[in-house]
């Protein structure tokens, strides 16, 4: 049988006057928080592929505990002992700053004091802390993604979840008002979905926590050439000043020759 370790997101804080405890904790905030701990330490993996994550939540302010293979406390403690030494997360993956980034959101908003704990290793995130990536790499970029939606609504955060073959189950914040008009029940099927968000320009990732709602498309997983040419006319005008596209990319990559 393989060694177990636990990680713990230890927050403390207060809610109004009193001591935040686990009583105080919404389940969608706990839902969220399931969905951060899964990127935190399988930033990579589907949840198919990667091992199981147990959960527990206890007092002591409030304990999230998750128990998984002791490989991966490992190496997760490893991870935030260097964001703790080089204070930024830049060299993370996109999954992990994101989570990260989420946490810090957290602490700063309600001044929460927000501390990881894995394998002897601590990182605290309170209001004065900087766990963000630098803005100056990301760009708000359209996506168009594909797959079936399998959930709609939320009560603080509203959002659609649409499973996608290229990137696993994404969560795409949405306006309230748009579910409410809706005509049909939109669920198990397969749709398109513009959506709005940022891009690393040198990698050209997704960050997925930053996808933002604006067209539902009926998705026809057949090649259309007039859809594709439609596509390319829309997409013209941005392009209409750039003499070397290759050269231009390059440079927004920070390429060799910048």
């Amino acid at each position: 049988m393989n060694a177990l370790g636990e990680i713990e997101i230890h927050i403390e804080g207060k809610v109004g006057a009193q001591s935040l405890t686990p009583a105080h904790v919404d389940i969608e905030e706990i839902r969220e928080l399931l969905g951060e701990a899964a990127d935190l330490l399988f930033p990579t993996e589907k949840r198919s592929q990667r091992p199981v994550i147990s959960y527990e939540i206890s007092e002591g302010s409030v304990r999230h505990r998750f128990r998984t293979l002791m490989q991966t406390v490992i190496g997760f403690g490893a991870v935030i002992a260097q964001v703790g030494t080089e204070r930024h997360i830049d060299f993370l993956h996109e999954k992990t700053a994101a989570a990260i980034e989420s946490l810090q959101r957290v602490a700063r908003e309600k001044d929460y004091v927000v501390t990881l704990l894995a394998n002897q290793q601590s990182l605290r995130i309170d209001r004065t802390t900087h766990f963000e990536r630098q803005e100056q790499v990301w760009v708000e970029a359209e996506f168009y993604l594909y797959g079936e939606l399998t959930n709609a609504g939320g009560k603080s955060n509203p959002n659609i979840h649409l499973d996608t073959k290229e990137h696993g189950t994404l969560r795409i914040a949405v306006d309230k008002d748009y579910l409410k008009q809706g005509e049909k029940n939109l669920l198990y099927k397969k749709f398109g979905v513009r959506a709005v968000g940022r891009q690393n320009l040198k990698t050209f990732e997704m960050d997925p926590n930053s996808l933002q709602f604006k067209e539902l498309l009926e998705h026809d997983a057949a090649y259309s050439q007039s859809y594709l040419d439609a596509l390319q006319q829309r997409a013209a005008p941005a392009w209409a000043g750039v003499t070397d596209p290759d050269a231009w990319l390059e440079e927004l990559r920070g390429g060799a020759h910048a």
